[in-house]
């Protein structure tokens, strides 16, 4: 059996400062190959490595909206971390499922409903160390953003 190489050569290569500056070009491919797709892959399934789509309402219009993202598998249930490539702002996906309770996933095609809490105290340590640990680039994301505390959610399916 041959085991898949991307995931290791992207976890490397995301680890790289110059690669967060390419963010505009991988948002715009991601968000081609979501729709030619009808939402199964994107850039990181590409690269082998695990992407869930969440809609969640917008908390000020309440229109509902989607975002791919990387995630941390723990068990049943996804870690995501909002990192915003280093950005020093929060990504607005985070203000949203922070004002929500509730989301819609949809991974390799399977749409479900999941439950949504922000990990706080000594949770998110531990969800911290374990988003480190499967993507070492957060902690360059995390200079890179001048410090910003990263919020951390799980996702868990209802």
């Amino acid at each position: 059996m041959v085991s898949n190489p991307l995931p290791a050569l992207a976890r490397r290569i995301a680890q790289y400062r110059w690669v967060m500056r390419m963010a505009p070009i991988v948002l715009l491919l991601e968000r081609f190959l979501r729709r030619v797709s009808r939402g199964r892959h994107g850039v990181l399934d590409l690269a082998g490595l695990p992407s869930i789509e969440i809609t969640v309402a917008g908390r000020k219009t309440g229109i509902a909206r989607t975002t791919s993202l990387l995630y941390v598998p723990r068990g049943d249930d996804f870690v995501i971390v909002g990192s915003n490539w280093g950005s020093p702002k929060h990504p607005v996906w985070s203000a949203n499922l922070r004002a929500a309770s509730t989301a819609t996933a949809l991974l390799k095609g399977e749409k479900f409903p999941v439950t949504v809490t922000e990990v706080t105290g000594v949770d998110r340590k531990r969800a911290w160390d374990l988003a480190v640990e499967f993507w070492p680039g957060y902690e360059m994301e995390h200079e890179l953003s001048g410090g910003r505390i990263f919020r951390i959610f799980e996702l868990r399916r209802s």
